[in-house]
């Protein structure tokens, strides 16, 4: 009898302990018949911050971890100390998975697509003509790269930080040359021209509660995505959703970005509705 293939993989972080990862990833691997430990490297538990990257991927490198997923603060700090970045990690200047085959390391960024495959399956047939994202950090480069890779026409990019949304709009302009981007100033402006707002900041979740924007600014004809999955409705979904606005919220990019690491980590496409189900055993 053939072994099952063996998987050890962990995820970098600080205050991860309520971590939806790696239930998700280890019921996948058993409906996928495989062997799959996933350990979680919590750095405020080991009150280390990212400075302690170099000697973490050593020991991931010695003792034969397959695999890291990387969390805050560590998606750019990594950056510097791996062999190689997939094309998508380096145009996004952010690593959330890397892949270790032979002793090197390469990372990658799912986060932007896990963005898209929720968008793509929840959002058939939403206007990508005009679209005004709110938030410019690690975060908005994934999703404003997802929205360029959905099809949007113009990306209008609205943060507080000013020089943090040019930042977005100088890094992705000259990969789509084909689309425009805005750095926003007049949120109600925006909206007012807008098809559809993507809320990629915090705002909504349940340490930072509020809505992103003035909710009198939304319209039926408006869609409404959100990043945000703790709680899964946010008050801005709320608000929308009794507006009759299509709506989308961030269980599942949490969910496709996990379906895809779980890919490169272990050359298996994993069945998404196990990673729904685990999701929501787990409160989601």
């Amino acid at each position: 009898m053939q072994p099952k293939p063996s998987f050890l993989v962990g995820l970098i972080g600080s205050g991860i302990a309520a971590s939806r990862t790696p239930p998700m990833h280890e019921a996948a691997a058993d409906a996928a018949g495989i062997r799959y430990l996933y350990k979680k490297i919590d750095l405020s538990d080991l009150k280390l911050g990212a400075e302690a990257l170099p000697e973490l991927l050593m020991a991931a490198r010695r003792m034969g971890f397959d695999g890291l997923n990387v969390t805050h603060p560590c998606k750019q700090a990594i950056i510097s100390l791996l062999d190689e970045l997939s094309p998508d990690a380096e145009a996004l200047g952010a690593v959330n998975t890397v892949v270790i085959r032979n002793g090197r390391m390469t990372g990658h960024n799912t986060d932007w697509f896990g963005f898209a495959e929720n968008f793509r399956r929840n959002m058939q047939g939403a206007s990508l003509g005009r679209v005004v994202q709110l938030g410019a950090g690690g975060a908005g480069a994934a999703v404003a790269f997802a929205l360029m890779k959905l099809g949007v026409q113009e990306l209008t990019i609205i943060d507080l930080d000013l020089a943090k949304a040019q930042s977005v709009v100088d890094a992705l302009s000259p990969r789509f040359a084909e689309a425009h981007f805005r750095v926003g100033r007049d949120v109600a402006a925006a909206v007012a021209a807008a098809d559809g707002i993507v809320n990629a900041t915090p705002i909504g979740m349940e340490k930072y509660p509020g809505t992103p924007l003035p909710t009198a600014l939304l319209r039926p004809d408006l869609w409404v995505a959100e990043i945000v999955y703790f709680p899964l409705e946010t008050a801005l979904l709320r608000e929308a959703r009794v507006l009759g606005c299509r709506t989308v919220d961030g269980g599942g990019m949490a969910i496709f970005q996990g379906t895809e690491a779980f890919r490169l980590f272990t050359g298996i496409s994993p069945d998404p509705d196990v990673f729904f189900s685990t999701f929501a055993s787990l409160g989601g």
